[in-house]
């Protein structure tokens, strides 16, 4: 049996590792998109022909693990496509959107290119491309194996990173012994406030596994609620000011929405309007309201008493754009909740734009911001930020809480594999992190009992 790497590799973008079994079968575990500055050519290639490909295994719908399936298909892969039922209804919504999103970036690209003479690019797939890979979608449920074929079997386990995220158990028969291969893809945490903790796994010789925060811990558990409270109180009702709060659009936006669910609840939250401002959110939001199979006691206990965790009185979702620009107008003080997360591209951008020079208001970041974005330049303490090609003077308070990563920390990880004798893992890849923040989980690891780590390159090969 044969494992390539195709993506993830070295990197956090990507997720792409190709399985050949030993009767020839090609499994493909993930098929992401790389993200970040100078990857556009890194998405053009697979490495492999698609077509070979026999069946494809999807985590979660995070893009950067399912964001080239339509590509993928367009180039000829035409098998089954195995995930959660909630990462369907999750890829159905983000993949269309990353079509539209190509679309509008390759019009403004290509317009730039036209006026140089230089040659037009093609976008990586459309939105027919999108529809044509929906089709090839099957949904399993968790903890219930299935084969693909006679001696490979197959079996997902809830890995609480995100709605429907499942680590992937592959289960390879032989008259005389069975090699079992455990993709973890992206772990979540024990305590996060809407999904079930990550499930154990059963005892596995060869394992794949993330290191996106091999090399640090998150901040201690503060009581999220009582900070958020703080700052819209500060902000709305001391300043008569705006809170903007950058938030993807998949759970992100869904925890910061039921925290100020349960202050309205509770009877703490002012009297303030506030707006979720991002169409993918909306829709999101919605698919998470059906399929609480993934969803904690303490959330669970909390909707059996209040009816609905993503909805209050002073609540509005907002999907139209004029509906959205109205808000640069309204001058009463409100929260705005609205994506990107990382304040790169998308509706929040204009908000903060309009919003940044005023003192009365706080940009709140929530969550992980690469390098470079305008998010960090804010979190970073920046006293300019240039939008839309105009300089900016940040007057706005800017807060932070980084308590709300969907990514399990080192000290986490190592719990989550402490399901495993390490003793008996005969090798454990690591994926989906820098190559500095591998080396120092690989030296983790070792302490922990795990012999051979690996740190495969991009398009290494290994014979398991």
């Amino acid at each position: 049996m044969k494992i390539r790497f195709f993506g993830a590799a070295q990197r956090v973008t990507g997720s792409k590792h190709l399985i050949t079994t030993d009767r020839g079968t090609n499994v493909l575990l993930d098929c992401g998109m790389f993200q970040g500055i100078n990857t556009s050519e890194l998405n053009l290639q697979f490495g492999f022909e698609p077509s070979e490909v026999d069946y494809l295994l999807l985590s979660h719908a995070h893009i950067d693990h399912s964001g080239l399936i339509p590509r993928l298909v367009n180039k000829g892969f035409n098998g089954k496509i195995f995930c959660t039922a909630a990462t369907l209804d999750l890829c159905k919504i983000m993949l269309l959107d990353s079509a539209r999103i190509q679309e509008r970036d390759l019009e403004r690209v290509n317009k730039r290119r036209k006026n140089r003479g230089e040659e037009l690019l093609e976008s990586l797939y459309s939105e027919e491309d999108v529809y044509t890979a929906l089709a090839l979608f099957v949904p399993v449920k968790l903890n219930s194996p299935f084969y693909l074929e006679e001696n490979l079997r197959v079996e997902y386990y809830n890995a609480g990173h995100i709605l429907g995220s499942a680590g992937i158990l592959l289960s390879f028969e032989d008259p005389h012994y069975t090699k079992k291969l455990f993709f973890t893809a992206d772990i979540g945490r024990k305590n996060d406030r809407i999904l079930d903790a990550p499930a154990p796994f059963p005892q596995a010789d060869y394992i794949i596994c993330e290191s996106t925060y091999g090399d640090r811990l998150h901040e201690p558990d503060i009581d999220a609620q009582a900070r958020l409270l703080e700052v819209v109180f500060r902000t709305c009702v001391q300043k008569r000011g705006k809170l903007i709060i950058p938030a993807f659009a998949v759970d992100r936006t869904q925890e910061m929405v039921y925290l100020l669910d349960r202050l309205e609840s509770s009877g703490q939250l002012p009297r303030i309007p506030v707006y979720v401002d991002s169409p993918l959110a909306v829709d999101a939001t919605r698919i998470m309201s059906r399929h609480r199979e993934d969803f904690n006691r303490d959330i669970l206990d909390y909707i059996e008493r209040d009816g609905d965790a993503f909805g209050f009185k002073n609540l509005k979702y907002i999907t139209k754009v004029e509906e959205s620009k109205e808000l640069n107008f309204k001058p009463e003080p409100c929260i705005i909740i609205s994506a990107s997360g990382m304040a790169e591209a998308g509706r929040i951008k204009h908000h903060i734009a309009n919003n940044v020079e005023d003192r009365r208001n706080t940009v709140l970041i929530v969550g992980y911001c690469s390098p470079n974005t305008l998010g960090a330049q804010l979190k970073n303490g920046s006293h300019t930020v240039r939008i839309f090609g105009e300089e900016k003077t940040v007057r706005a308070e800017v807060e932070v809480m980084d308590s709300f990563s969907a990514h399990a920390d080192y000290e986490e990880m190592l719990d989550y594999l402490s399901c495993q004798d390490a003793t008996r893992v005969k090798e454990l890849f690591l994926v989906h992190g820098e190559i500095d923040t591998q080396r120092a989980f690989k030296e983790k690891l070792n302490r922990a009992g795990f012999r051979n780590v690996l740190i495969p390159a991009q398009g290494e090969s290994h014979t398991l």
